[in-house]
């Protein structure tokens, strides 16, 4: 006999009348139809699957051992859970093994916040499943808000209440809408991020969107004490929001734009301020950093690097990716050129292969004339990585980067020759990446030609972080498939010592004196 089917079917936002043809259809035909329960044995999926449910049908209710009270069970309420999905896939797949049919009720999508997932994760490479979308519970507040939740190029970012108040605060501001689920007993703190942010005044709170007891107020007026799970924060289209305030949106007028960028004047440009972070986390970064990053009205940045500035209250997060540093440029110029204070952060320090240049390079372009650049620095990477094994830089060292995006790889390999025969320690930035593997042997063959193949390296990785590693190797000897991006790599010169201490660690410094030749 074969097996039965199990169907992951979404039932929309609440109203019945949003399930879909197919899901209506699946739930009348099936011969199980199986829904969560809390400890109390009521079923909001159920109540929404009701008019599509026919007699004869069995239903399978899987209860909760567990929704927010404590438990005594020995894994705590991950454990008490994660033992009653073991329990609910047995259950369902004694239906399947049997050959009936069972369709599983999830509120909103299967497959977003879904329950049906731990089902499927069980389930699904055994039997034949399947899942049937519904309308999210987003979806569904945007439409009773009445109001775009994204247009043309804007993004949406949808979060769970549950995250900490500054994690919240900090995507917060670094999208353009935003809608935060989960909320009930995380209220405070998702009022907190949404201040902290400056998007509280924007944001919509929308409690059981298409239910009978559908509430929609502004955020801000919501009593937190009046909040139920079933409730989502919106943070709508900002295109959408100024147009409807009359505000002009959409492409600027040419010859307009070009005057603005040549009427603006000294009075009125703010500044922008290029603060390097160090190479990891705050424990790196100096007081005058934190200071220029608590003043800015605006933190221009790659994304990740932004993710490491706690956010602050009315701040505006303008994250980008790694290859656009011109792009990045310009945007901050633009920004202090209308008057406000901007923080272009960068790992490191900013005047070591980092934004710093390509800032001050693009504020040669006359329309930025007026608006004033600073550079705070940053401990380097070469540095922190240096700092970990003693002292290879105790001596003359020079830096190269083995990226060759904005440089030939001819002027490269020309400059590690001309490293390699003055007996220069090199630290070496951006040694490899996924499209860049042959590189680092390239330097090994070119530096062997004027070093000892003893000498000695170091291979640092993420220094500062917990994925932070660190060995001494040799020239001749490191393992060059080891190295990627996150790496800092040091090669001795000939005077490079090392030396191995009683607890088996191994410290490598160069003598500040040199011999005579």
């Amino acid at each position: 006999m074969s097996t039965g089917t199990l169907y992951g079917v979404g039932l929309g936002p609440g109203d019945p009348e949003l399930l879909t043809v197919r899901a209506a259809r699946l739930i009348g035909a099936a011969d199980v139809v199986a829904y969560h329960c809390a400890r109390h044995g009521r079923s909001i999926a159920r109540s929404v699957a009701e008019p599509y449910l026919r007699e004869g049908q069995h239903e399978e209710r899987l209860m909760y051992p567990v929704t927010t009270e404590t438990t005594d069970h020995p894994g705590g309420y991950e454990g008490a859970i994660a033992d009653f999905y073991e329990w609910a896939a047995k259950r369902l797949a004694s239906h399947l093994d049997a050959g009936r049919d069972v369709v599983l009720l999830c509120e909103g999508d299967p497959f977003f916040y879904g329950s049906y997932m731990h089902m499927h994760e069980r389930l699904a490479g055994t039997y034949p499943a399947e899942v049937v979308p519904g309308v999210t519970s987003v979806s569904g507040a945007a439409a009773r808000i009445g109001a775009p939740l994204v247009e043309r190029d804007e993004v949406l970012t949808v979060l769970p209440g549950t995250l900490p108040a500054p994690e919240l605060a900090r995507r917060l501001a670094d999208t353009d809408a935003a809608a935060v689920l989960k909320l009930g007993r995380t209220f405070g703190g998702v009022r907190d991020a949404l201040a902290e942010a400056g998007r509280l005044d924007e944001a919509v709170y929308v409690e059981r969107a298409t239910w009978q007891a559908e509430r929609v107020e502004p955020f801000a007026e919501v009593d937190a004490g009046s909040v139920p799970y079933f409730s989502v924060a919106v943070v709508p289209s900002p295109a959408a929001a100024a147009k409807r305030r009359g505000e002009t949106v959409g492409a600027p007028d040419p010859a307009a734009a070009a005057a603005s960028k040549t009427s603006t004047t000294s009075e009125t440009a703010g500044e922008v301020v290029v603060v390097g972070l160090g190479p990891a986390g705050p424990d790196w970064a100096t007081p005058e950093a934190e200071r220029e990053l608590s003043r800015a009205e605006h933190l221009v940045g790659y994304g990740p690097y932004l993710a490491r500035v706690p956010q602050r209250a009315g701040q505006r997060r303008h994250a980008s990716g790694n290859r656009v540093e011109a792009d990045r440029a310009a945007e901050a110029l633009d920004l202090a050129r209308d008057g406000a204070t901007v923080a272009v952060v960068s790992s490191g320090d900013p005047g070591v292969f980092a934004m710093a240049s390509a800032v001050l390079e693009r504020a040669e372009d006359p329309r930025w004339a007026d608006v004033a650049v600073r550079v705070v620095p940053g401990m380097t990477a070469a540095s922190a990585a240096a700092s970990r094994v003693g002292a290879p830089l105790g001596h003359d060292y020079c830096v190269l980067s083995l990226s060759d995006r904005l440089k030939p790889w001819e002027v490269i390999e020309r400059r590690l020759r001309a490293a390699g025969e003055a007996d220069l320690v090199v630290a070496l930035y951006n040694p490899a990446s996924r499209s860049r593997r042959d590189q680092v042997e390239t330097t090994r063959r070119v530096l062997l030609e004027h070093r000892d193949p003893g000498t000695p390296v170091v291979l640092a990785r993420a220094v500062g972080t917990d994925e932070e590693s660190v060995r001494v190797d040799t020239l001749a000897g490191f393992d060059a498939e080891a190295v990627d991006m996150r790496c800092l790599v040091i090669v001795g010169s000939s005077r490079t010592r090392v030396r191995e201490q009683r607890d088996g660690t191994r410290l490598v410094w160069t003598p500040r004196s040199y011999p005579p030749e």
